[in-house]
């Protein structure tokens, strides 16, 4: 029997609602799990076939500890996602390289050490004369921390935030605020083995007056991707691969839409490294994961064996 680490940390676990439904999948395909602290220095991760990423959500508070630990992993087993993708895809400036690739994205400027924060603003403000408010975060973060929305009046306020995030030691992104998300939510897709499996649609998280609200089971609900949708998510996915130079398409992923003005879809984030999948919102997809996962051991002890 395969055995499979699921890696969290002790903080994270409590809120990853996709765990038990992936735990009891992975029995019914014959795949032994551990779930599995990554902060754990006690763990001898070379006893398993495989480690999975699925919810060690404090990393972005330590990315370099968290990148050493994954190349330590890498060394003795199989990482899932693999390393050249987590290295990748931790970062949001992946937005560029997807950008690049043709792939339709929310557009996105990038602030790092040494732009005069209060220039950006207002660079950014010109450079999208239709936007009335702008999202800033940092690119290394997720769960709408430290994430904020201001409007053409509060730009002070845009710089002090930016400067406060670049003071941190990073970068920050600066996007449109889509208020199709008011109308329409975010479309949120998730995909095993590089197949399409399910969607839900995910409320605004950003409040004009400043709130920020994590997402809940009550924001969120099942819903049928449309077939635009379906087009960039896979363009997405096929521009990673490209860029990565994979054999393979990531073995599981989370792409999330937001509709321009125009009504076309836009990628605001392809998540590949620990996204949540949204298990609980689509029946099957625990188990359309666990086949993924079987499938891509099988491929992998496969070809070992014709070496």
């Amino acid at each position: 029997m395969r055995s499979v680490a699921l890696v969290t940390d002790r903080e994270s676990l409590p809120v990853d609602y996709d765990m038990p439904l992936l735990s009891e999948a992975c029995q019914e395909v014959g795949v032994k799990t551990e779930v599995c602290d990554w902060k754990e220095p006690s763990t001898d991760w070379s006893r398993f076939d495989a480690v999975l990423l699925r919810s060690p959500w404090t990393y972005m508070d330590r990315p370099c500890e968290f990148l050493e630990w994954c190349e330590r992993v890498t060394e003795v087993t199989h990482l899932h996602n693999s390393l050249p993708v987590v290295r990748w895809n931790c970062d949001k400036r992946y937005l560029k390289d997807l950008a690049a690739g043709g792939v339709p994205t929310v557009p996105t400027r990038f602030v790092g050490p040494g732009v005069d924060p209060l220039s950006a603003v207002r660079e950014f403000f010109s450079a999208h004369p239709d936007t009335e408010e702008v999202v800033e975060k940092p690119t290394i973060g997720a769960y709408s921390k430290n994430v904020r929305r201001f409007s053409r009046s509060q730009i002070a306020e845009a710089a002090a935030h930016v400067e406060r995030l670049v003071g941190n030691g990073g970068h920050v992104m600066m996007q449109p605020y889509m208020d199709s998300v008011d109308r329409n939510s975010e479309t949120n897709l998730s995909c095993f083995g590089g197949v399409h499996s399910h969607a839900i649609s995910k409320s605004a998280m950003l409040l004009p007056d400043g709130t920020v609200n994590v997402p809940t089971f009550e924001s969120r609900g099942a819903r049928h991707a449309d077939e635009d949708e379906l087009a960039v998510a896979e363009a997405a996915l096929r521009a990673a691969q490209a860029h990565l130079e994979l054999e393979n398409p990531p073995l599981y992923g989370r792409v999330d839409l937001v509709r321009g003005d125009d009504g076309k879809p836009l990628v605001l984030e392809l998540e590949l490294c620990e996204p949540s999948l949204n298990l609980p919102f689509a029946e099957g997809s625990a188990l359309r994961f666990a086949r993924a996962l079987l499938e891509r051991l099988d491929s992998r002890v496969s070809r070992a064996g014709n070496r």
